[in-house]
């Protein structure tokens, strides 16, 4: 399941069976520390050092074109 990342819009690619709500990735392009903050659909946001940088959630798949 492909999700963009917000602060370099790369795609990350996430195994929906592998995390769950909550769960932190890491962009492989920028670095960025993203939560997952939903999973259907999915949407992730993205994190500071002291919890959410921007508030505003994303979501992916269907909406990137």
């Amino acid at each position: 399941m492909p999700a963009l990342c917000p602060e370099c819009e790369n795609l990350v690619v996430v195994d929906a069976d592998a995390v769950e709500e909550g769960d932190l990735l890491e962009c492989d392009e920028c670095g960025a520390e993203l939560e997952i903050v939903s999973l259907e659909p999915l949407k992730v946001v993205l994190m500071d050092g002291l919890g959410y940088d921007d508030p505003e959630e994303l979501s992916f798949a269907d909406e990137v074109e």
